[in-house]
């Protein structure tokens, strides 16, 4: 990828991983990035952003027939139930079609759907990873063709293998006390890693005792909730409880996680809260995009937590996937206690999807009219 040879040290350290992490930011800066697993060698463009000059020029230097790589959650969308993702042949980039079966709300099938392989998932992963929507143009080249310089390559068991080193190679990068209206004595760390490009937060609440099951909240990041204060949710509610909470009962940590819209990114938990403006709720919308239920994972959260010095967890959470990652982590999941929310007209609906469908530990009987959620 660089030029360097198997004796000369790399400045950009581990090239696989370096060269994941250039691939998130071109394919977030709209260019197609060379993806490559022996022989095979593939042009990977996120679908979203294939307008009709790129798909001329992808066009012009692929030598097979390209194919529209789709998670389970569209094929579904599109009338298609299977567990598997898939892909769609495409004869010619038809920009419309593409945009079409990838993005449209009222799409359906137009071809066979084959299975998606190993190539496949890595090019869908790289699309997670940036953050995009997880809709992929796939264009094969031959073995001898050409590509020019400017394009990146990175190799489907680098993909394969990034979350689980970002999560190894955490590291403290900056730490300072920050005193919270509610938490004089708190102090923010921030570590590098984890997801994609992101910076996480740890914030220690008071002088938890180590020596003991420490406090701890994984909360991830919401904006429109935790800074402005949206009715959409409980997000707001739940961060500002565990914060209280910890001060109140001998401290504790909570993990800012840059994880917004359960791991699919701002713009498509925009792009969700159209829908759900529109009668959707926050599950269907999510599959609408391609999205499962839920993107994020928490093993980074874990190496958080013990480079902190916690081994024993006493988690405030109403996810049970938030349970079983502790539980799974290594670390010690001693106990678990619900996060209060308020239950308003405006979020009624979302905390009884998250109830019914997702199993969230939330103690209301009637997601309109009963009392404020204990949970």
């Amino acid at each position: 990828m660089n030029g360097a040879t198997p004796n000369t040290p790399s400045l950009s350290g581990d090239l696989d991983r370096t060269s994941v992490e250039r691939a998130i930011a071109e394919l977030r800066m709209g260019r197609p990035v060379l993806l490559e697993s022996g022989e095979e060698r593939a042009l990977v463009q996120s679908a979203e952003d294939l307008g009709r000059e790129q798909a001329e020029r992808l066009d012009a230097v692929s030598v097979r027939q390209g194919r529209l790589v789709l998670p389970a959650a569209r094929l579904k969308r599109l009338g298609l139930e299977r567990p598997h993702d898939g892909w769609i042949g495409l004869p010619s980039l038809d920009v419309r079609r593409i945009a079409t079966l990838a993005f449209s709300m009222d799409a359906r099938l137009d071809g066979p759907v084959r299975p998606a392989g190993r190539f496949d998932q890595a090019a869908l992963e790289l699309a997670r990873l940036a953050l995009s929507l997880p809709a992929v143009v796939v264009m094969p080249l031959s073995e001898g063709f050409g590509i020019d310089g400017t394009v990146l390559r990175v190799s489907t068991g680098a993909v394969e293998g990034y979350r689980a080193a970002r999560a190894r190679d955490l590291k403290i990068v900056g730490r300072a006390p920050v005193p919270l209206e509610d938490a004089a004595e708190t102090e923010f760390v921030v570590f590098r890693g984890g997801e994609g490009l992101r910076d996480q937060v740890a914030v220690i609440v008071g002088a938890p005792d180590l020596t003991q099951p420490v406090t701890v909240r994984l909360h991830s990041a919401c904006l429109t909730g935790d800074l402005f204060g949206s009715l959409k949710c409980d997000c707001g509610d739940q961060l500002r409880f565990s914060v209280r909470w910890m001060a109140e009962h001998g401290g504790g940590i909570l993990l800012y996680l840059d994880q917004e819209g359960r791991g699919n990114g701002i713009a498509n938990k925009i792009r969700a809260y159209r829908l759900q403006a529109e009668g959707y709720d926050t599950y269907d919308a999510d599959e609408m995009l391609g999205f499962g239920p839920d993107q994020r994972r928490f093993d980074f959260a874990a190496e958080m937590l013990r480079q902190l010095g916690v081994t024993r967890v006493n988690l405030i959470t109403n996810n049970p996937d938030k349970i079983a990652a502790l539980r799974n982590s290594g670390l010690e999941l001693v106990s678990h206690q619900r996060a209060p929310a308020r239950t308003t007209a405006e979020n009624a609906r979302y905390l009884a999807s998250k109830r019914d469908r997702a199993g969230h530990l939330l103690g209301f009987a009637a997601a309109a009219s009963g009392p404020p959620a204990d949970g």
